[in-house]
């Protein structure tokens, strides 16, 4: 798997989202869009309708990241508005990993899986190879603007 820059939409301009995606479009790999539930991070942001309009704008894949308690919940409402890759946190689906990584490829997604900074490499072993992505978090999941973590480039 190669390297990709994925901006966060989280961090975007909302009143100047449309000539972001623009110029994004020319110079990124992939949109990064964080979902989050309040409960699996303090933080709430980001929705499949974001997507959804997202979707009209953007000439690149959109990568749904979940830092949601309950995926399976979302997986079809994030594919259905047009997510290119569904990626939720390996600690949240560890338990039917196998089963929803079928799902997200039965709904026409791609699958990723989120590795905290804390998370190890080794808690993916047994279905990396049916992954298209991972994604391995620099700063603690949940909040924009944190220190990036330099022990992560070893990770990576």
């Amino acid at each position: 798997m190669k390297p990709m820059f994925a901006p966060s939409l989280m961090c975007a301009n909302f009143l100047d989202l449309k000539n972001q995606i623009e110029i994004l479009n020319e110079r990124a790999d992939i949109y990064h869009v964080d979902i989050m539930d309040g409960h699996y991070v303090k933080n709430f942001s980001l929705s499949p309708s974001i997507i959804e309009q997202l979707k009209t704008l953007a000439k690149l894949p959109i990568d749904a990241h979940l830092m949601i308690d309950n995926p399976t919940d979302f997986l079809e409402s994030i594919a259905e508005a047009g997510a290119t890759y569904i990626s939720p946190h390996a600690e949240t689906i560890n338990r039917d990993a196998f089963r929803t990584i079928k799902t997200i490829k039965s709904l026409g997604c791609k699958a990723g899986v989120v590795l905290n900074p804390s998370t190890p490499i080794d808690y993916i072993k047994h279905y990396v190879a049916l992954l298209d992505k991972i994604t391995i978090l620099t700063v603690d999941a949940g909040f924009a603007g944190q220190t990036f973590i330099p022990e992560m480039l070893q990770k990576i």
